[in-house]
């Protein structure tokens, strides 16, 4: 039997009524986290930010730039209790099929080399290490580096 088509979850724009709920799932994904006001700057100079919604609730969301010829993955999350149902996934196509709206040559993330998870994803969609940036990352116990991903398009 298949769910009710409003019980799934629909992909949207996110707007500014949204960062309550987005910032309730960026404090519990990240311990070192974004705040309010960056996420409302993301949205005021127009970077291509979307959220999962599933009947009012938020439950996943990214935020990319788009310039130049590269798109920048900025931030990407989903519910702890969401997860492994495609949604990365899903969110990460759907800015793919956006950056080539931009005609992008080259999308660029940076992800911590302890996430697994998010590792396993983007190297299958076919994402390359290009570099690494040392102590990027705030840790619990001092810093992490950055690996820098890029997909050319």
């Amino acid at each position: 039997m298949s769910a009710a088509p409003d019980s799934m979850p629909r992909l949207r724009p996110m707007l500014d009524a949204d960062i309550v709920q987005v910032m309730e799932i960026e404090r519990e994904v990240y311990p070192f986290g974004w705040t309010e006001a960056i996420f409302r700057d993301c949205l005021r100079v127009g970077y291509s930010c979307w959220v999962w919604e599933r009947e009012g609730e938020i439950i996943g969301y990214s935020v990319m730039s788009t310039g130049a010829g590269e798109a920048h993955v900025l931030n990407l999350a989903v519910r702890p209790n969401w997860r492994r149902r495609g949604l990365g996934r899903g969110m990460l196509e759907h800015l793919i099929t956006v950056a080539e709206r931009y005609d992008v040559e080259a999308i660029l993330l940076e992800v911590r080399p302890s996430n697994r998870t998010a590792m396993k994803l983007y190297e299958d969609l076919g994402f390359q290490e290009i570099s690494r940036r040392r102590n990027y990352y705030p840790d619990h116990e001092g810093r992490e580096d950055a690996l820098v991903l890029s997909l050319q398009l």
